[in-house]
């Protein structure tokens, strides 16, 4: 399939119109997690200020996961059917205005609901995103763009988490909801030209006939490497998304943190090593993949495999340090293992039902997402946060385990057959 750099391989990688696409929807999904890390990192602040109790802060996580999972299908159909690139825009504006109202929310009702209308807009971006990066980047360089995506996505949670916090701590917690929401629609009016549709864009690949939703459901039943994936993200988004909800106010109540040092390690911790993990994991799976494409889903497993252990380090009343460390080696390993994610998807999904397929798996991660952050709200009394986030280990080592097992049993024959579909369109 051309791309469009393909009329002009000489240039800089800086000038290539896809590769330009990419750094703006990089640059928009760190605002995308920046908008979602800011209000776990001022949590402590919500709750005095408004006077919630455990189970409300839950509900605030919970709220907006179950809003984005409803949306996530509906956003993925429209995706293989409109234009990606003006949803993108869209998108980015709608969830940038939600978050500059949230920092005027007076009442637990009204950032409930802004945490719903947040799940509903932020749900449209990344179906049409990565679906975007498939369309323009070939097998050769989709993983690698996949990762600067997913790099801006682990970018914003520590930019929102240690600005939210620091802002809050100087300002009050509702200047990070007003930044970060300014600068958000700032990009939504400035991002068109960087995007399929302008004049730069005038070679680009043509989108692939469109399918209907019935049969794109009867493709993707007959996948089972998609729908291993499927499984994998929801034990994994549980896991995930208890971290990014509970582990700043964590590290508030076990080590006596200000709300700007917890914003900042609750998410520093998780996302470097995160990015450190993708940026390599991005290289390696492509490389892996020029000696079998189904070779990705090996490395995924694996690596999850091997990062499971690492979060028992929470059991007891570990040092920081301890702590620190078992994160960064997790977070590592996950991030390698996460850079064949959306590589993988969209190279066994055909091109005209990729942003389904998102759309469907994140609805179910983000769904089991929501049932965990809500779960830890009343856990939290009982086996405290610790041993909630010690707990996770079991749902990345059964994620691994599934991964494998499609490797070995499944996954050659899926991607024989998307390759075959891709050709075909």
């Amino acid at each position: 399939m051309p791309t469009p750099a393909a009329s002009a391989p000489d240039l800089p990688v800086f000038r290539q119109p896809r590769w330009q696409m990419t750094a703006v929807l990089a640059a928009a999904a760190a605002l995308n997690f920046a908008d979602r890390a800011t209000m776990s990192a001022v949590l402590s602040a919500v709750r005095v200020d408004l006077a919630l109790s455990d189970v409300a802060l839950g509900m605030l996580g919970s709220f907006f996961l179950w809003s984005y999972a409803l949306g996530s299908p509906i956003a993925g159909v429209l995706a293989d059917r409109w234009s990606r690139a003006r949803l993108v825009v869209v998108s980015l504006f709608a969830w940038s205005a939600v978050t500059v109202l949230t920092g005027l929310a007076t009442h637990l009702t009204t950032l409930l609901s802004l945490r719903v209308a947040l799940g509903f807009a932020e749900c449209l971006f990344f179906p049409a995103a990565f679906a975007l990066i498939a369309q323009h980047h070939a097998p050769i360089t989709r993983a690698k763009a996949m990762s600067v995506m997913t790099i801006g996505i682990n970018c914003g949670m520590v930019l929102g988490g240690s600005a939210a916090g620091f802002l809050a701590q100087h300002y009050g917690w509702r200047a990070g909801f007003f930044v970060f929401g300014a600068v958000g629609i700032l990009l939504a009016l400035t991002a068109k030209p960087f995007l399929p549709g302008s004049a730069t864009f005038a070679a680009a690949p043509q989108t692939p006939q469109r399918a209907g939703f019935i049969e794109t459901l009867r493709t993707l039943a007959r996948v089972p490497t998609y729908w291993a994936m499927v499984c994998e993200s929801m034990l994994s988004g549980m896991g995930m998304w208890i971290f990014f909800s509970w582990l700043p106010l964590y590290l508030r109540e076990t080590y006596n943190m200000s709300l700007a040092a917890a914003g900042f390690s609750g998410t520093f911790m998780l996302q470097i090593s995160v990015m450190i993990g993708i940026a390599i994991g991005g290289w390696i799976s492509d490389r892996v993949a020029m000696r079998g494409p189904h070779r990705r889903v090996l490395a995924y497993g694996t690596c999850y495999l091997l990062a499971a252990p690492f979060l028992l380090v929470f059991l007891g009343h570990p040092d920081f340090s301890v702590v620190a460390a078992g994160i960064a080696a997790f977070s590592f390993l996950r991030g390698v293992g996460q850079a064949n994610d959306h590589p993988t998807l969209c190279e066994i999904v055909p091109p005209n039902m990729r942003s389904t397929g998102i759309g469907l798996m994140n609805a179910c991660a983000t769904a089991s997402g929501g049932c965990g952050v809500f779960l830890a709200g009343f856990l939290k009394r009982d086996v405290g946060l610790g041993g909630v986030f010690a707990g996770i280990s079991g749902s990345f080592l059964v994620a691994g385990v599934i991964m494998l097992f499609t490797y070995f049993r499944f996954s050659a024959r899926d991607f024989e057959r998307g390759r075959a579909a891709e050709a075909a369109l």
